[in-house]
C-alpha cells in the first residue's frame, strides 16, 4: 500500500471501531436499563428501550455496508482483513443482543399488573447482572486487543447456562404449585432464556476477538453449563 492508501485505511478501520463502540454502549445500557425495568416493573423504560433498538439494526447496516466497500477497495489481508471482518461478526452479534434485550422489554410489558414474586425477580436479575458483567468484558477484550481477557470471558460460558438451568427449574415448580403462576412464569422463562442467549453472544464476540488478535480459532467445544432442555 501507498502511504495514502494505508493513511486512508488506517482512518477507515477506526471509522469502524468507532461504530462497533457506539453499538456496545446503546447495548450495553439497553441490558443494564432492562434489568431496571423488570426489577421496577417499569413500563415507560420498557418502551424506550424497545424504541432504542431500530438505532442498533441501523449501526449494523452501516457497518456491514462500510466494512464491505474497505475489503472491495482496499483488499486487505492478515490481521488487516481479520480487523474488518471482526467488526462485520461483532456488529451481528450486537445487532441480535439488541434484538433479544427488546424481546425481554416486550415481556415486562406483558407482564403489567402481574407482578412475580421478588425471589424470582431476584434470579433472573442476578442472571442479568452476570451476562452483563460478561459483555462488558469482552467489550474491554476487543477494544484493548486482549486475547486473554476474550479467552476468560469464553471459559466462563457455562456460568450463566447453569443459571439458567436453576431458574428454570425454580419458575416449572412455581407453575405446578400454582397453575395461576403460569402466566408470569412463562413471561419470565422467555426472558431468562433470551438473558441465556445473551450469554451466548459475549461468546461468540470473544471468539471473534480471540481470532483478531491470536489469528487462531477457539475451540468447538465451548465450556458449557449442563443442559436440562431438550435439544433438537
Amino acid at each position: 500500500m501507498t502511504e495514502h492508501t494505508v493513511t486512508a485505511f488506517d482512518a477507515e478501520l477506526k471509522d469502524l471501531q468507532s461504530t462497533i463502540a457506539e453499538m456496545g454502549g446503546l447495548a450495553e445500557k439497553m441490558q443494564a436499563d432492562a434489568i431496571d425495568a423488570l426489577s421496577r416493573q417499569d413500563i415507560k423504560l420498557a418502551q424506550q428501550i424497545i424504541a432504542v433498538d431500530a438505532r442498533l439494526d441501523h449501526l449494523q447496516r452501516e457497518i456491514e455496508e462500510k466494512a464491505i466497500l474497505t475489503i472491495a477497495r482496499r483488499q486487505p489481508m492478515a490481521i488487516d482483513l481479520r480487523d474488518v471482518i471482526a467488526t462485520i461478526r461483532i456488529a451481528n452479534d450486537l445487532e441480535r443482543v439488541g434484538d433479544l434485550v427488546k424481546n425481554m422489554a416486550k415481556r415486562i410489558l406483558a407482564m403489567e399488573g402481574h407482578f412475580p414474586p421478588q425471589k424470582l425477580l431476584a434470579g433472573i436479575n442476578n442472571m442479568s447482572l452476570m451476562a452483563l458483567a460478561q459483555f462488558k468484558a469482552v467489550l474491554d477484550a476487543y477494544t484493548q486487543r486482549d486475547a486473554q481477557a476474550a479467552l476468560a470471558v469464553w471459559q466462563r460460558d457455562g456460568e450463566i447456562d447453569n443459571l439458567y438451568n436453576s431458574l428454570f427449574r425454580e419458575l416449572l415448580t412455581y407453575m405446578m404449585e400454582d397453575p395461576r403462576n403460569i402466566g408470569f412464569c412463562t413471561h419470565l422463562l422467555f426472558g431468562a432464556k433470551n438473558v441465556e442467549r445473551i450469554g451466548d453472544h459475549a461468546t461468540n464476540i470473544a471468539e471473534t476477538v480471540y481470532f483478531l488478535v491470536t489469528g487462531q480459532n477457539l475451540g468447538v467445544d465451548r465450556p458449557k453449563g449442563e443442559g436440562i432442555e431438550p435439544t433438537a
